[in-house]
């Protein structure tokens, strides 16, 4: 925590340790509700255990359906208190958050909070986590307003007011036919400026966005993004409407693609709790073992041209140099692209090859007439110059259009680009790299000799 955090935190355990019930209140209700948040999961178990007697029902509720830890913390936290205390709390919680949380649970635990619901909400529970994850249908809450189309505006207003309370949103209300297909939506903005008398269908909009149950949540979060929705309705293939995802939620599965594409490109898990480091070791190990393979087939082209390097042993000085700038290029490359995909811009993909092509070429050139003259006026000879600028520019060429590449045809044969992180690139340049540049040594090698 920042130092204003902590100033806050210290107030709150103050008042929570020596003021009493209702100084404690009066501190912590007028926090915001992130605050709140991170100070219950900050306190010690016997400080959350008087939290958790100063707080309501339905004040414990809001904070759970905030908490932004990671769900075996939440999970914990329940365990502390009573099991009639953690049912009225998970019963009160919304739907996509509560199917959220209990869907990380093991076989045992979720079989005892589950016998806690409500017996209505059991189904609704076990509908959600039957959804496969990572889709919309695993993201999406049922605590939404819909009304039939032949609902006057009075009606709707009415109906508003009576669910708002158990609804995740109110801002967008939708409407159906009498056979409960989605068949527009209206705002709440429109409800208040239109006459009481009209009825839904008269000025809905029938143009309504809408993802199906199985939609890629990635899918769903750009669309979101693009069009700047507060929420979007989930219906299946008859356009029955299921559920809808919010846009904390969007935003939620942002956070969650960005840290596993930062995880791919890092080439280890960097989300988390933190690990002991025999756990991190054998996580990283067998990526790491593969990029070693890799890596002696490296070894090995080297010890191909151990003649050459014999016959003018100055080339082994600016092997690393060559391998390392191409890999630094194919790093930035593979950013480009995997950035490219994960906001699904399919139609220029060649457009992104061609330019990431163009890049290399031009930083390629430039790169090699600065290191040609710096081995001209270090080592004195040009030749020598020509190979390593001729080499690094070629090197730079193949590392972008390969780091633009790999991850556009992974992404085609449905393995994620991700996978294709920056170390397996650089790996792979290092190869690319020696084999270009010994084959352009092997041309002036009477030359530089």
């Amino acid at each position: 925590m920042d130092d204003f955090d902590k100033r806050k935190f210290n107030e709150v355990e103050a008042a929570l340790n020596t003021l009493g019930e209702k100084a404690f209140r009066a501190v912590f209700l007028n926090l915001l509700r992130f605050d709140q948040t991170v100070i219950y999961a900050n306190v010690q178990p016997d400080e959350r255990e008087v939290i958790n007697r100063f707080l309501t029902i339905e004040e414990l509720c809001k904070i759970f359906d905030a908490l932004e830890v990671e769900e075996m913390e939440t999970i914990r936290f329940l365990k502390e208190m009573t099991p009639r205390l953690a049912s009225a709390i998970l019963s009160d919680m919304y739907m996509d958050n509560l199917a959220d949380l209990l869907g990380r649970m093991s076989r045992s635990d979720l079989a005892t909070y589950l016998n806690l619901l409500p017996k209505e909400q059991i189904q609704e529970v076990r509908e959600l986590l039957n959804y496969h994850e990572r889709t919309a249908g695993a993201i999406m809450t049922t605590e939404y307003i819909s009304v039939n189309q032949n609902e006057t505006v009075a009606s709707v207003m009415e109906i508003v007011r009576k669910r708002a309370s158990q609804a995740e949103i109110i801002y967008y209300v939708y409407v159906e036919d009498e056979t409960e297909v989605l068949v527009g939506v209206v705002t709440l903005r429109e409800l208040i400026m239109n006459d009481d008398s009209l009825t839904a269908k008269q000025f809905m909009k029938t143009n309504v966005f809408k993802v199906l149950v199985e939609d890629d949540q990635e899918i769903v979060a750009q669309r979101v993004k693009e069009y700047n929705f507060l929420a979007v309705p989930v219906v299946n293939t008859t356009d029955h409407l299921l559920g809808i995802i919010t846009v904390d939620d969007i935003i939620d599965v942002m956070d969650e693609e960005s840290t596993e594409d930062y995880s791919g490109l890092a080439g280890v898990k960097v989300d988390g709790d933190e690990q002991s480091p025999w756990i991190s070791a054998l996580h990283r190990m067998p990526w790491l073992l593969t990029l070693l393979l890799l890596g002696m087939s490296t070894a090995s082209l080297i010890n191909h041209f151990d003649s050459l390097v014999s016959q003018a042993s100055i080339l082994a000085v600016f092997i690393s140099l060559i391998t390392g700038t191409a890999g630094n290029a194919g790093t930035q490359s593979l950013a480009i692209a995997v950035r490219k995909i994960s906001v699904q811009n399919y139609h220029k993909i060649w457009k992104i090859i061609r330019n990431e092509v163009i890049t290399g070429i031009i930083i390629g050139v430039f790169a090699a007439i600065s290191i040609t003259i710096i081995v001209e006026l270090w080592k004195h000879s040009l030749a020598l110059g020509m190979v390593v600028g001729i080499s690094m520019a070629a090197a730079i060429t193949v590392a972008n259009l390969a780091g633009s590449l790999i991850p556009i045809l992974m992404d085609k044969i449905g393995v994620d680009p991700a996978v294709a992180s920056g170390p397996f690139i650089s790996t792979l340049s290092d190869l690319t790299s020696v084999l270009i540049y010994f084959s352009v040594a092997q041309i002036f090698i009477n030359s530089i000799m």
